[in-house]
C-alpha cells in the first residue's frame, strides 16, 4: 500500500508526474480506482503537476430494484461523481468516467429506451448534470475485453456509440471495438458527424422522444440521433435533415 498522506510519497510522485510531462510527453492522467483514496489526495497531484486533462475511475454500483435492473432515479450515483470533481476543483482539468450513463445505457438498449430520459427530462447520467466533466464510454478494459465484468450487449454496441458520439460529454472509444470488432468505419462516421457539426462536451441536448422502442434526441439544433427498432419516425424529423450515419437500430441525421 502507498501512504498518500506521507509528504515524501507526495513529493516523489509529483516529481515523477512532472517527469512524465516534461521528458516523455504525457499531458493527462487517469486516476485508477479513485474511490480507494480521497479526492483531496488526487487534488494534490493535479494541482502540482498541472495536466491538461485528468479523469478518475469511480466505479460504484447503481441502485437497483427487485428485478435487478437499475432504478430510474440514479441521482445518488451521479452525485458521487460530481462530488469528486467538486472536491478536486471544478474549474480545473478534472473529470470522471460517466459510469452512471454506462450502467443505464447497458439496460436501455435492451428494449427499455425510456430509461434515457430522466425524471427531470434530461439525460439520466452525469451528462445530464455536468456534461463538461463527464467522460462517456461504452466499454473499457475492465467492463469488456477479456475481463468481461460489465459488458455492453455485444449486438447493440453501435447503439451505444451512436449515443455517446452525438451527445454532450467527452466520449471515449474502446480499443477492442475500434480495432478488433470490425467497427472502425461505423465509429469513424459518427466521429466525423460530431466533428463536422462541432458537437462538444457542453452541447445542448433536447430529448424529443423516449419510449421502449425509440429514443430520439436533437443536439445543438444540428444533429438528430435515433436509437431503437422503430422505423417510421419521419414525422418527428424536421425538414432539411439528411441521414449522415446509420446501422443496426440507430440512425443519425
Amino acid at each position: 500500500d502507498i501512504d498518500h498522506l506521507n509528504l515524501r510519497v507526495q513529493k516523489e510522485l509529483v516529481e515523477w508526474l512532472n517527469w512524465l510531462k516534461a521528458d516523455i510527453g504525457f499531458d493527462g492522467w487517469r486516476f485508477d480506482f479513485a474511490k480507494g483514496y480521497s479526492a483531496d489526495v488526487a487534488k494534490i497531484y493535479i494541482d502540482r503537476s498541472e495536466p491538461s486533462f485528468a479523469v478518475a475511475e469511480i466505479w460504484t454500483s447503481l441502485a437497483c430494484g427487485g428485478d435487478g435492473k437499475p432504478n430510474l432515479n440514479q441521482d445518488q450515483h451521479r452525485q458521487e461523481l460530481v462530488n469528486w470533481v467538486d472536491k478536486v476543483g471544478g474549474k480545473g482539468p478534472a473529470t470522471t468516467f460517466d459510469f452512471t450513463t454506462k450502467g443505464i445505457l447497458n439496460v436501455a438498449v435492451e428494449g427499455e429506451l425510456w430509461r434515457l430520459r430522466g425524471t427531470d427530462g434530461k439525460a439520466p447520467g452525469m451528462i445530464g448534470w455536468w456534461p463538461a466533466k463527464a467522460v462517456t464510454f461504452v466499454d473499457n478494459h475492465d467492463t469488456g475485453s477479456t475481463q468481461h465484468m460489465w459488458p455492453f450487449p455485444s449486438d447493440r454496441v453501435m447503439q451505444g456509440y451512436a449515443y455517446i458520439l452525438t451527445h454532450p460529454g467527452t466520449p471515449c472509444i474502446f480499443y477492442d471495438h475500434f480495432f478488433d470488432w470490425g467497427l472502425k468505419e461505423e465509429i469513424d462516421r459518427l466521429v466525423s458527424v460530431r466533428a463536422r457539426h462541432g458537437i462538444h462536451n457542453e452541447s445542448k441536448l433536447q430529448i424529443i422522444e423516449a419510449d421502449a422502442d425509440l429514443y430520439l434526441a436533437e443536439i445543438d439544433g444540428k444533429v438528430i440521433v435515433k436509437l431503437g427498432p422503430r422505423y417510421d419516425v419521419g414525422n418527428l424529423i424536421p425538414g432539411g435533415f439528411k441521414v449522415a450515419a446509420h446501422g443496426n437500430d440507430y440512425a443519425v441525421w
